[in-house]
């Protein structure tokens, strides 16, 4: 085993990783922090950890930073949080220097804001790309992981970190003869680097999820003919995006502290500024309920379900708001029988609201047409397209829009084996079980960023990912101030934690609809709902912990 040393890994400096890697690229590299990903997440871990004075290293499967934003490419691809707020909040100077162009920035320029941010802190040098992490495991006399990958080095370290996304494991669907289909096969989630045209094509979208309805309109302007295969009906609300104005951008800059902090005291860590009424349905009267859902259509995006502050607590009140999206489909959709089909049917915000452009408007297109799964289910695909318990659909491309395997899917395909050699997978057999979302009971040293029991996926996931990467980076430096080496969750307090995270999401309304919050969308994936409603209290509680003396943690 190659010994480093403190030349080179020493707390004093901050060498490059990668230099040593290129050295001795046959050994195995003791360092730290094992980060793996280099996303969101992945890259503000090494930034953290080089302040610290804590050698990382980075272990990305692709070839360049970005994380979910460097495999999903296609079209119409762009977040659903204002730009703005889907930033890195760390450093006052990137804040001000980095220019967005739009209200919801696309793809390609949150691929290029990430890459700014790579270059800004030369962060690329303790990146070890195109490797995939292949396992770890916990060897409990020297309090240590030895982490493995499909490359030419493995690792040693202190810690290993999850920053592996929660919306990076692409799923494709199990059906007959997927793979004999001889044109052209797409996953949203894994879509070319190249250009991809479709110009004059038969194309068939699996799936109306947020992908779909980003890229169906799209997709329609090029196709010779789109027919969109729909399992269940999605709401979306209008992103009415648009190019930011320059006094916009300068009115928050110019306290963009304030702006920030008022994003971390709202229930999903964004949306401070929209202009909701705050109350709930009943304390509204009619005139008043109808200018507030005009209201929160117009302003368009993820706020909506803010409409009503009850929307995702009552029934009566989320079905208002949830009608109100079906007569909107009504007034857009001219076809009647097209836009019944389109109508959900179960409540607003229990699946993740789409935010679209022109989506619905698309299917008045003479050129698209929509299968209702639900009427006429896929039986099969062949060689020259999909077959329906109706029909036959001739295809020249299949786009599977049909999501991931959400929050665990990327951790569970690695051999994680904790103390006794336990598998991971084992210990969430019956569902993923954490304390606070960072770490898993009989896995001392390893954190996850974003994980299941932790608002994540519920929130603006930057804001989140921060708040994960300074709590976990806080504290491996105070074991090392304290001489400590070894941190890990007490069962029972990961028990007590896995409670309140259930207890939390029953009060809301978001377990009543097979979404993938809950796994619903992985063939015997056990149904748990995975993240924790509350940004805010969340915080709190790990706050308190930490004054606590790390409670429910074993600091040895």
């Amino acid at each position: 085993m190659a010994r480093t040393g403190a030349t080179l890994y020493g707390r004093a400096g901050s060498p490059s990783v990668q230099g040593v890697l290129e050295k001795m690229s046959t050994e195995q590299h003791e360092v730290d922090v094992v980060v793996v990903g280099a996303g969101f997440a992945g890259l503000y871990l090494l930034h953290r950890c080089r302040g610290l004075g804590l050698s990382a290293v980075a272990i990305e499967v692709g070839d360049d930073v970005g994380g979910t934003w460097y495999w999903n490419r296609y079209p119409g691809a762009r977040c659903d949080i204002e730009s703005l707020e889907y930033s890195y909040s760390f450093d006052p100077d990137l804040q001000q220097e980095w220019q967005w162009s739009e209200r919801y920035a696309t793809q390609p320029e949150i691929l290029r804001y990430l890459g700014h941010v790579a270059d800004r802190f030369d962060l690329r040098r303790d990146i070890r790309f195109g490797t995939r992490v292949t396992g770890a495991t916990y060897d409990e006399a020297r309090g240590r992981w030895e982490v493995a990958t499909d490359g030419d080095a493995s690792f040693d370290a202190q810690y290993v970190v999850m920053a592996t996304g929660c919306l990076s494991s692409a799923m494709l669907p199990d059906i007959p003869g997927r793979d004999d289909f001889e044109g052209l096969s797409l996953h949203t989630g894994r879509w070319p680097h190249e250009p991809v045209d479709l110009t004059g094509m038969r194309v068939g979208v699996i799936g109306t999820g947020s992908s779909a309805i980003q890229s169906i309109p799209i997709i329609a302007e090029q196709a010779d003919h789109l027919t969109v295969f729909q399992r269940t009906a999605t709401f979306a609300v209008p992103a009415h995006n648009r190019s930011l104005d320059p006094d916009e951008i300068a009115a928050i800059k110019g306290d963009y502290d304030a702006f920030r902090d008022a994003n971390r005291q709202a229930n999903a860590a964004f949306g401070a500024r929209v202009p909701l009424a705050g109350l709930t349905m009943g304390e509204m009267d009619d005139d008043d309920r109808r200018k507030a859902l005009d209201s929160a259509w117009e302003w368009g995006g993820l706020p909506y379900v803010g409409v009503f502050t009850d929307v995702l607590l009552d029934p009566a009140s989320n079905e208002v708001a949830a009608g109100y999206v079906r007569d909107r489909i009504d007034e857009i959709v001219t076809d009647p029988e097209v836009a019944a089909r389109l109508k959900p049917d179960q409540v607003v915000g229990c699946k993740r609201l789409c935010v679209d452009t022109g989506y619905y408007a698309t299917y008045n297109r003479p050129n698209v047409s929509l299968v209702d799964l639900r009427e006429t289910p896929i039986e099969a695909i062949d060689a020259t397209g999909i077959r329906t318990t109706a029909e036959h659909h001739d295809l020249d491309c299949i786009v599977f829009a049909t999501g991931f395997d959400a929050m665990t899917g990327s951790i569970l395909k690695i051999d994680v084996r904790g103390r006794d050699g336990r598998p991971l997978a084992d210990a969430w057999e019956a569902g993923p079980r954490t304390y606070l979302g960072l770490a898993v009971a009989g896995f001392p040293n390893l954190f996850t960023v974003t994980g299941p029991g932790s608002p994540s996926v519920l929130t603006n996931m930057v804001m989140s990912i921060e708040q994960h990467v300074e709590l976990i980076t806080d504290t491996m430096a105070h074991l090392r101030d304290e001489g400590l080496t070894t941190i890990e969750a007490d069962e029972s307090a990961q028990d007590e934690w896995v409670d309140y995270v259930n207890a939390v999401a029953g009060l809301t309304l978001f377990p009543t609809c097979n979404s993938w919050y809950l796994g619903a969308n992985v063939p015997g994936k056990t149904r748990v709902f995975m993240p924790l409603p509350g940004f805010p209290g969340y915080v709190q509680q790990c706050e308190q912990v930490v004054a606590d003396g790390y409670r429910g943690f074993a600091l040895t």
